[in-house]
């Protein structure tokens, strides 16, 4: 990117104490009550960006539509009446969509196609950045094992090599090469860091995390998204370790700058400055300021504490200005590289929304897992087929949480996108707390049931955690009359998180994992069920047996005895009362086809620790067939186990995917290559290391495959 720092120093130069300070405040939108006041304060150079939603929680509230106009009006007072001419730098929560809504993440992650989610958010980036938007808060990168926690919806699941390829196509898509472009806006990785980790799924709660598992597990998808070019790195407003991140100077300058390389500003959570005083860490404001500031938290989102009280802690001598002009600088670079002094304004032009909504239903398609399949799916569209359950009229969820300018009515529903596919009969039946006499009576007509289940929206999303994990009572009552009426039994799944299924899937003859998809999420789910798309999509997390398991996740190591329960491996040692192993693997998903796989190949058993350091990759592959009768697309999933080594280590983990389509009939010979980034670890400390020995290597199509070979470093 081109270099900004004569003009940067040009600018520094000529601003106040008080205007650098109004570069480091993001206000939020203003209100009818405060917007002349909110004015003067843009005249006065003391806003540096906008957060054009209102609320901590505008993910689960009602937000107005963005106004191209107003934000250029607020702009041109920036830029035309202020002194500095700095512009601003607006912000919003385009989290998985903006006009057009995309899969939650979660469910965008199971699709394991990184160039597919890259292009889902350059359709978002195009969408939002017509709209006067600059800069959105997404990828959310918390790496998160316990599917209680609301905001697990926004992320990538349990796995960090996923969560890192997965941030590096989300970034590519937002950005680009060049986040100047038309059509492009800014990434922002967050949250920074171990906010997926709070106890118990509780949201803003403790988290205990080792510098160990720091580096292994919850740094690696952070280190994607700056690798790709992310700009920006919001804080969590949690603790590690009784260290609040926001005030942590270790957290946001030692590591995120030093081991990571990130040179883009940090912005605060939504109030979370002024929260150091609820953590017990601050007095007052005034502490407030000067600990977020020192520690490396450049940007303070809404509380107004930096622009309230830096000018006397500069006074007093706690802040240093030429700490305060650093801070400044990345705000402003980051500018720079957004194009804004060049291109303050928006000028609107038409959205290609039908590209976009064709987009997001391949996107959905290909996020969808089928959990279970006993020759039912694809339905014959000629099928009488009974449709019922409380999704089967449902809009609003099936576009998921943290979703602020998509519409409802703009969403088809099932009962739509059922008849729109079907030549056959179909019957809608609603909710579960009408007449059963009704809904038997039309079930016992039909030639199969579809039962239309979930969870509402609003039990995901932040500030939404659950203890419970199951369906509701009223849905695996509704699913017991199903069964009962010895019609084949489809269930439909309309989820933002893993649910509880044992007990409950055996009662379907097929399962479909729908999620929350987003504006295409009933016509993808009706494509799937037809047979006019085949399922290819992987869990991202591990569904565990029973709520009571969590956390459960596959990447475990091996304890002493050893009790390797997830493996399988001596299951009465981990509960006497309860299989503990998982319901569905990481990594599961079926198809309408079959893929039979070769043995493991690889060209060389043998190889320097040496050679590796070096920078040599030896290539693993293996053959898969598709023997069924549709073509279809299959994730191979590399994992990796170090036999022994100085830390323990994973019994496997998750060192490449891919995704090929592969025709029915034929044969594709997939190829990876391992090295230095595949065979090592973290050590405490945020050295990365490879050490000799043996290393298993499965390739398979989850996490439980057996089919391995051995290769020693020596």
């Amino acid at each position: 990117m081109k270099d900004f720092e004569k003009q940067i120093n040009g600018i520094l130069s000529k601003l106040t104490l008080r205007e650098k300070l109004g570069q480091l405040n993001q206000p939020e939108t203003p209100t009818k009550d405060n917007l002349e006041e909110f004015k003067e304060q843009v005249r006065n150079g003391e806003v540096g960006s906008i957060l054009m939603s209102v609320g901590a929680t505008a993910g689960n509230d009602a937000q107005g539509e963005v106004s191209v106009g107003f934000y250029n009006e607020i702009q041109k007072i920036a830029v035309e009446e202020s002194k500095s001419g700095i512009p601003i730098l607006f912000g919003r929560d385009v989290i998985h969509g903006h006009k057009t809504v995309f899969p939650i993440p979660l469910a965008m992650t199971a699709s394991f196609n990184g160039d597919l989610i890259s292009q889902s958010y350059s359709d978002i980036a195009k969408e939002a950045s017509n709209n006067g938007i600059h800069w959105t808060f997404t990828p959310m990168l918390d790496l998160a094992r316990d599917p209680r926690w609301g905001r697990i919806i926004e992320g990538t699941g349990e796995d960090p090599f996923l969560g890192s390829a997965v941030a590096r196509a989300i970034v590519k898509g937002l950005q680009g090469d060049d986040p100047s472009k038309s059509g492009k806006m800014l990434a922002c990785a967050k949250h920074y860091i171990g906010y997926g980790a709070s106890e118990g799924g509780r949201d803003y709660h403790r988290t205990e995390i080792t510098d160990y598992s720091l580096y292994n597990y919850y740094l690696p998808a952070f280190k994607g998204a700056i690798d790709a070019g992310a700009l920006t790195v919001m804080s969590s407003f949690n603790d590690v370790s009784g260290q609040p991140v926001t005030s942590s100077k270790y957290h946001l300058t030692d590591v995120l700058r030093g081991k990571l390389g990130f040179e883009g500003f940090v912005v605060s959570d939504y109030d979370a400055v002024c929260q150091l005083k609820k953590q017990g860490v601050a007095r007052d404001d005034y502490d407030c300021a000067h600990m977020a500031l020192n520690a490396g938290l450049d940007m303070d989102m809404h509380d107004s504490v930096y622009i309230n009280h830096l000018e006397k802690c500069v006074k007093d001598g706690v802040v240093s200005e030429a700490t305060i002009d650093e801070a400044v600088r990345r705000v402003l670079r980051v500018k720079f590289q957004k194009g804004l002094f060049d291109n303050p304004y928006c000028e609107k032009t038409a959205d290609d929304i039908e590209a976009h909504r064709r987009h997001a239903k391949e996107m959905a398609q290909e996020s969808m897992v089928l959990l279970k399949n006993d020759g039912v799916l694809p339905l014959d569209k000629s099928a009488y087929v009974s449709l019922v359950g409380p999704f089967v009229w449902e809009r609003r969820s099936l576009l998921g949480s943290w979703m602020l300018d998509g519409k409802a009515d703009e969403t088809p529903n099932m009962d739509e996108a059922m008849r729109k596919i079907s030549t056959g009969k179909i019957s809608s039946v609603q909710g579960t707390g009408l007449s059963w006499d009704s809904s038997i009576k039309w079930m016992l007509k039909s030639d199969v049931v579809v039962l239309c289940l979930g969870e509402s929206w609003t039990a995901t999303g932040e500030a939404r955690a659950v203890s419970n994990i199951s369906l509701s009572p009223e849905q695996i009552l509704l699913i017991d009359r199903a069964k009962s009426t010895g019609k084949k039994v489809v269930g439909v799944l309309f989820c933002g998180r893993p649910v509880e299924l044992d007990g409950i899937a055996d009662k379907f003859d097929a399962l479909l994992y729908a999620w929350h998809c987003g504006s295409e999420t009933a016509t993808a789910a009706a494509g799937i069920i037809y047979g006019d798309a085949v399922p290819s999509g992987k869990l991202p997390m591990t569904f565990p047996r029973k709520a009571t398991h969590i956390p459960m996740y596959y990447n475990i190591t091996s304890s002493g005895r050893p009790v390797n329960c997830y493996y399988g491996e001596n299951p009465g040692e981990c509960y006497v009362d309860s299989l503990p192993t998982p319901y569905y693997p990481f990594g599961y998903g079926l198809s309408y086809t079959t893929f039979t796989y070769g043995d493991i190949k690889c060209e060389e058993k043998e190889i320097s620790l040496d050679e590796i350091k070096a920078g040599r990759k030896f290539k693993i592959g293996v053959s898969v067939k598709n023997d069924g009768d549709f073509d279809g697309k299959e994730v191979i999933e590399l994992y990796v186990r170090d036999k022994v080594a100085s830390m323990m280590r994973p019994l496997r983990e998750l060192k490449g995917f891919k995704k090929p389509l592969i025709k029915k009939g034929e044969t594709a010979d997939v190829c990876f290559e391992i090295g230095y980034g595949e065979l090592g670890f973290y050590l405490p400390n945020g050295e990365y290391t490879v050490e000799p020995g043996e290393f298993e290597i499965y390739i398979g199509e989850n996490c439980l495959t057996d089919r391995k070979i051995t290769v020693n470093i020596k």
